[in-house]
C-alpha cells in the first residue's frame, strides 16, 4: 500500500522542526555503526489515529538568501510532486511577511490541498497578528503552538481527514526494489527481468525519475518490483528534482522486502554504492548484490571480483553476490533462485528448543570475558520477529554485552540456520525486566 505524503513547508525558525518531532513522535537523529547511514533525514514515516503516511521536513524558504531562486523552486518542487497535503507553518508572533507571500503563490500554483498552521500562538503578539494570515487566501487556518500541543489534534485531524485507515488487508506479495547509482542498469535490469520494455531506458544518467512498480510472475507466484531512480550523493543533489529521486527511493526501499544493489562492473565499487547497500541495511531490508555489466569486464575472474567486494562490503558479509549482464540477458537466470531463497530467509522462524540449543552450546564453548568480575549470563533466546529476523536474549546483565560477543553470537545464529541475504537483530533484556 503506497502511503500518502505530508510536506511542511515556511520560512526559517517559523517552528517547523518542532512540529516535525512531535508529528513523528522523536527527535530525529541517526547513529549507525552501518557505513553511509549517518546522515540528515528530509522524511519519515508517521502516523495518526491507524492513518500511516510519510512526512517531508522541506527545511526554510528565505528570498534574503542568494540562492533564493533553487531554494523556491527546491520547495515548490516538493509540495507539487511529492505532497498529497501541503502544511504550510506560519510564525504567528512576527506576523505575516514578504516571505510567506512568495510561499504563497508558490502553492497557490499547485492543485494541493494546502492547510495553513499559524504557529507560537500561545505568544501574546500572534492574537493580534492572528487574521493577518488570512490575506493568504487559503481555505484553512489552524492555530497551533508547537511547544504546548496547542491545536494539534485539530491540525492533524485536518490534514489526514482524507487518508485511509491502515487496518485494510496489505499486499502480501513479496517486493523488491532495484537500487544503486544513476547508470548502472537499473532499469535495464527491470525489464530484462520482466522481458519487457516496460520501463524507459537510456544510457543518460538519472533517465528514472520516479519509482515504478511492475508485476512479475515467477514459479506461479506474483513479485512486485519496484525500479528506482539512481541515488546521488546528497553533496551532488543539486536540482531539486534529483532530491525527490532520492526521496522516492527511499521510499521504495521502505514499501521493499528486498532491496538489490546494483554495481556496475565496469565502474567497479565506488563508495557511494557502500552507502546505497546503508540505506537497505538501516531500514532492515534482505539484500542481494548484482554485479551489473558483467559481460564486459574481461582481465577478472567472478572469484576475483567477489572477493573484492566481500573485501569492500565487509558490513554485509551474508548478502548473495549475482553476475548477470541486463543488457545481454546473460546469467539473468540466476538472479530469481536468489530472490526466493532470501524471500524465505527474511521470514523464516527457528525452533525456540533449537534455537536455545544453539546458542548454550555457542556459550560453553566460548565463555564471554569478565568485566569487574561479572561475567555475561545467558538465560533464555527467542525468536521475536521476522523481516529481518529479531532474536531477544533474556540475560543478568544486559551492560556486559560487548559488541564482539554481539558479532560472536550472531556468526552462530547463521552458522546453524539459513539466514543467507538477511540481516539479524539481536535485542539483549534483563532477566529481572530492568531495561535501565
Amino acid at each position: 500500500m503506497k502511503l500518502p505524503t505530508v510536506a511542511l513547508v515556511g520560512r526559517p525558525n517559523v517552528g517547523k522542526s518542532t512540529l516535525f518531532n512531535k508529528i513523528v513522535g522523536k527527535q530525529i537523529s541517526i547513529i549507525e555503526d552501518v557505513p553511509g547511514v549517518t546522515r540528515d533525514r528530509i522524511y519519515q514515516e508517521a502516523s495518526y489515529k491507524n492513518k500511516r503516511f510519510y512526512l517531508i521536513d522541506t527545511g526554510g524558504i528565505d528570498a534574503t538568501k542568494m540562492d533564493f531562486n533553487t531554494e523556491i523552486k527546491m520547495q515548490a518542487e516538493i509540495a507539487i510532486e511529492e505532497a498529497d497535503v501541503v502544511v504550510f507553518v506560519v510564525d504567528g508572533k512576527e506576523g505575516l511577511t514578504s516571505n510567506d507571500n512568495i510561499i504563497k503563490e508558490i502553492l497557490r500554483k499547485t492543485n494541493k490541498k494546502v492547510i495553513v498552521a499559524i504557529n507560537k500562538i500561545d505568544v501574546k503578539d500572534a492574537q493580534d497578528n492572528l487574521y493577518d494570515f488570512y490575506e493568504l487566501g487559503f481555505d484553512t487556518y489552524i492555530p497551533i503552538s508547537g511547544i504546548h500541543n496547542t491545536g494539534y489534534i485539530e491540525l492533524m485531524d485536518a490534514v489526514t481527514m482524507n487518508f485511509k485507515e491502515t487496518e485494510e488487508q496489505e499486499d502480501t506479495r513479496v517486493k523488491f526494489s532495484i537500487i544503486g547509482r544513476p547508470n548502472v542498469g537499473k532499469s535495464s535490469l527491470t525489464n530484462a527481468l520482466l522481458q519487457e520494455e516496460r520501463v524507459v531506458v537510456s544510457n543518460i544518467a538519472g533517465t528514472t525519475r520516479d519509482s515504478i512498480d511492475c508485476i512479475l510472475k515467477y514459479q506461479d507466484e506474483e513479485f512486485v518490483v519496484i525500479d528506482t531512480a539512481g541515488m546521488r550523493k546528497k553533496g551532488r543533489v543539486f536540482e531539486s528534482i534529483e532530491k525527490y529521486s532520492l526521496f522516492r527511493s527511499l521510499k521504495s526501499i521502505d514499501r521493499s522486502d528486498i532491496c538489490l544493489v546494483v554495481i556496475n562492473a565496469e565502474e567497479g565499487i565506488l563508495e557511494h554504492d557502500k552507502h546505497i547497500a546503508g540505506y537497505a541495511i538501516e531500514r532492515g531490508k534482505g539484500l542481494i548484490f548484482v554485479v551489473n555489466k558483467w559481460d564486459t569486464v574481461k582481465e577478472k575472474t567472478i572469484q576475483e571480483f567477489e572477493k573484492e567486494m566481500r573485501a569492500e562490503f565487509q558490513f554485509a558479509p551474508y548478502a548473495p553476490i549475482v553476475f548477470l549482464s541486463a543488457l545481454t540477458k546473460k546469467r539473468i537466470h540466476t538472479l530469481m533462485p536468489e530472490i526466493v531463497k532470501v524471500k524465505e530467509n527474511i521470514k523464516r522462524e527457528v525452533k525456540t528448543s533449537v534455537l536455545n540449543e544453539v546458542i548454550q552450546d555457542s556459550y560453553q564453548l566460548n565463555l564471554p570475558p569478565t568485566y569487574k568480575g561479572k561475567r555475561l549470563k545467558i538465560y533464555f533466546t527467542s525468536q521475536t520477529g521476522v523481516k529481518p529476523p529479531k532474536f531477544t536474549f533474556r540475560v543478568n546483565n544486559k551492560g556486559l554485552v560487548h559488541f564482539s560477543y554481539e558479532r560472536y553470537l550472531e556468526n552462530k545464529i547463521r552458522e546453524n540456520f539459513d539466514f543467507e541475504g538477511t540481516p539479524i537483530t539481536l535485542q539483549f533484556k534483563n532477566r529481572n525486566g530492568d531495561e535501565e
